[in-house]
């Protein structure tokens, strides 16, 4: 009997693209990565990840790799956990006649743009929006839309590029910047349009949708505008029940008029009012920033396996098995500094993990490193992670926790001997 293998079209480089290849092995199927830079992963490598280099971004290239691969073992799926690379992902599972999303959906949920005229048009609550081409369209949309507003890409992830204009000036200033890009850190070429959308207000949560089912509600925390960084989640969110059921209907619908329903969603929105929900955006894919660990840890619900079954074209495990809370802090910097030598980040760690309840704590860079303040997801320099049997408990765990983290970073003048060696 011949090996079954799930194809892995890139991946994301942090967070869940390492798990998928491990549910997978569990599973009994052989992961393998098909990407073009093997170096952007350093877990394939300590992880003795079978990799096929091929460039992801040429569909010719890329069919001729799998077919080669169908030559010695069954191609039993095929996934991504890389919003970038979910249509490359689902258009290959089509032509191999394998489960998978409906390709032209993931592809126009992905233009931001596209996805809010389609929301509009089924009436779902989204900001209001401009489409522009140029700085000046960009501060026509400001004025009609009303200061301030969100200046962002029509495609994105991770808060890259996401910012919030106060005045016409910054509008016209993120606005040219966002532009002047012929590519987006993938390398893959940039549109040349963005969004100015209405600044939604209100408390911030994501939905855990998979296939048209509302999983779990996550409750947000953001860090300093204008910037829109991702610095915290807690699973599930403490909500009164009408509230929650307001945002996961209002998840639900969304993904149903996106033309959505297989496999993972993640939908972000704001509460705007006691029962009213807004969708800020929805993501094909499974949500980043560890949001699948916490849900596993609170719920008992692996989202991560469970994607990786429906890609098998098995049923996916849904069914709750834990009542915990879990919360997640990332450790960001307000203003530069530099992190410590080795013993000292060795000392943080270890401080951050004796808070009761914490059950990880990590720091991403070296020691000595310089660090600044987050723009996106990429300016986190570490994380904890904390579970209790409430919701509270769990998010004061994590607090406590991430302020032993943020030890490890100096605040000295980076241009004297003060800052560390």
């Amino acid at each position: 009997m011949s090996e079954r293998l799930l194809l892995l079209v890139e991946s994301n480089t942090t967070g869940t693209g390492r798990l998928f290849a491990r549910r997978a092995a569990e599973l009994g199927v052989v992961p393998v990565l098909l990407c073009a830079d093997p170096g952007r992963y350093p877990y394939a490598a300590r992880d003795r990840l079978r990799t096929v280099v091929v460039d992801t971004s040429d569909e010719s290239a890329l069919w001729a790799a799998v077919r080669a691969l169908e030559n010695e073992a069954t191609v039993a799926g095929v996934l991504t956990s890389s919003e970038y690379y979910v249509p490359t992902a689902a258009a290959l599972a089509y032509r191999l006649g394998l489960p998978g999303p409906s390709a032209e959906a993931v592809r126009a949920c992905r233009d931001k743009a596209e996805q809010r005229r389609t929301l509009t048009g089924a009436g779902v609550g989204s900001a209001d929006f401009a489409v522009v081409s140029g700085a000046a369209g960009a501060i026509d949309a400001a004025r009609g839309i009303g200061l301030p507003v969100v200046v962002k890409p029509v495609q994105g992830s991770g808060s890259l590029g996401v910012r919030l204009c106060a005045d016409l000036d910054e509008v016209a200033e993120h606005a040219g910047t966002l532009l002047s890009a012929t590519v987006n850190e993938r390398g893959i070429a940039a549109p040349g349009r963005i969004l100015v959308e209405e600044y939604l207000t209100g408390p911030e949560f994501s939905v855990e949708v998979f296939g048209t089912e509302a999983v779990v509600t996550v409750a947000k925390h953001v860090g300093p505008l204008p910037a829109f960084v991702e610095t915290g989640h807690d699973v599930p969110a403490a909500l009164p029940g009408e509230q929650d059921i307001a945002l996961r209907e209002t998840a639900v619908r969304a993904v149903r008029a996106l033309g959505l329903g297989w496999g993972a969603a993640h939908v972000e929105l704001r509460l705007t009012g006691t029962r009213t929900a807004e969708v800020i955006e929805v993501n094909p894919r499974l949500a980043g920033g560890m949001i699948p660990e916490l849900v596993r840890r609170a719920c008992g619900i692996d989202l991560v396996r469970a994607q990786v079954l429906a890609a098998l074209g098995a049923a996916p495990e849904l069914e709750r098995g834990g009542y915990a809370r879990a919360s997640i802090r990332f450790l960001t910097c307000a203003r530069d500094g530099i992190l410590a030598p080795s013993a000292a980040l060795e000392e943080a760690v270890h401080r951050a993990r004796t808070v009761p309840g914490t059950v990880e704590a990590l720091l991403y860079r070296a020691p000595g490193e310089p660090v600044g303040p987050a723009e996106d997801f990429r300016g986190r320099i570490g994380h904890v992670i904390a579970v209790a049997d409430r919701s509270g408990r769990a998010a004061e765990a994590a607090d406590r926790a991430v302020a032993l983290l943020g030890e490890a970073v100096s605040y000295a003048d980076l241009h004297t001997e003060e800052a560390y060696a």
